[in-house]
């Protein structure tokens, strides 16, 4: 047997007058009574036809009254059968401007890839008028152009990682033994001639390939080498090793959102932002996610984001997903604008990283 839900009970009425107090409450911040659904729904109904349609939308959980009103305004709930069910999506931008500034910023762009991703985040931030936000491009996805190796004290090696040409990156790894300059020099020719181009995940399984192998198929300057690449590569290629980073901009546009203006939740949303602890378990979500996601109010699983929604998307280089971007708001965001801004901004900063390659 299936059970109807309260979303199928809805009828054709009640999701016309819904969506019309979703986006007056969106628009205006105030809530909305039977007055303003009769002129704005276009239907000859009587106020108390209304009224009646109101209270068995909050029965359902999809409006909430205010003590101080005798207007309702949407629940979590609500806006959420809004989104997936009666939202007009705008897939040509209404906002041209919005669009071309989108394009200027990501295309042929000659900054670092770290800039990049800073200047995205504050292009997202500018557009929607939200808080932008995006992780920098996941170095497991790279592929590594250079590497070099700088000999310190104690048996421990400075390694120089350069992938694709232009991101740097420095570690150091403590050996068994002391290596000499020209020991190390050689490692490192011997690494770049064979692991140029290859990502670590790559050179993790050609280092334990190579491993399994006869040692005495493999002379003193690969011995060397491979057992100094197992140092740098292998903790680093493993899943989940690498820490999910992200760059956010736009906070303060936040203080100026009806809801979030309570001096104590704006205090500890922007000591999450500066945590970022908060975040990364809804960003590392919507990396292994496919498209838009949108989490509204306590969706996000986090009591400093109840009255905020999060919209992201990955962007990728092909089929491999090297980040995810999106923008944080009040619930009370035009979605129909945000999220094709934020499915744009996503495929051009792909497509941008995809050319650097």
């Amino acid at each position: 047997m299936v059970h109807e839900t309260p979303e199928d009970a809805l009828g054709e009425r009640a999701r016309h007058l819904l969506r019309i107090l979703v986006e007056s409450y969106i628009r205006d911040g105030q809530p909305v009574g039977s007055r303003v659904l009769s002129r704005e729904s276009g239907l000859q109904l009587s106020s108390a036809t209304i009224r009646n349609v109101m209270a068995d939308l909050e029965e359902l959980g999809f409006v909430a009254s205010p003590h101080t009103s005798a207007g309702r305004i949407p629940t979590d709930k609500g806006y959420r059968f809004f989104v997936d069910t009666l939202l007009r999506m705008q897939p040509q931008l209404a906002d041209e401007a919005a669009a071309a500034e989108i394009r200027r910023q990501v295309d042929g762009s000659r900054e670092t890839s770290k800039e990049l991703i800073a200047s995205v985040s504050q292009m997202l931030s500018t557009v929607t008028q939200l808080a932008g936000v995006v992780t920098l491009p996941q170095t497991q996805k790279a592929s590594i152009s250079h590497i070099e190796f700088l000999t310190l004290s104690e048996n421990r090696v400075l390694v120089v990682l350069v992938f694709d040409d232009r991101e740097v990156q420095n570690r150091i790894i403590q050996l068994e033994r002391n290596y000499t300059t020209d020991e190390l020099k050689r490692a490192s020719n011997f690494l770049n001639e064979q692991f140029r181009g290859r990502t670590l995940a790559q050179v993790r399984q050609a280092i334990l390939t190579q491993l399994r192998e006869a040692h005495a198929h493999l002379n003193q300057v690969m011995l060397d080498a491979i057992s100094v690449a197992q140092h740098v590569f292998e903790s680093a290629a493993e899943p989940g090793a690498e820490r999910l980073e992200y760059v956010i901009k736009g906070e303060t546009n936040l203080m100026g959102v009806a809801e979030l203006t309570s001096v104590e939740k704006l205090r500890r949303l922007f000591e999450a932002f500066n945590e970022k602890r908060d975040f990364l378990h809804l960003l590392d979500q919507s990396l292994k996610a496919e498209g838009v996601q949108i989490f509204i109010g306590h969706e996000s699983g986090y009591q400093i984001l109840d009255d905020c929604s999060v919209v992201t998307a990955p962007y990728a280089d092909g089929d491999s997903v090297l980040g995810v971007l999106g923008v944080i708001g009040p619930t009370r965001m035009a979605y129909e604008r945000v999220i094709p801004i934020v499915d744009m901004t996503a495929k051009l900063l792909g497509a941008a990283l995809n050319s650097r390659r």
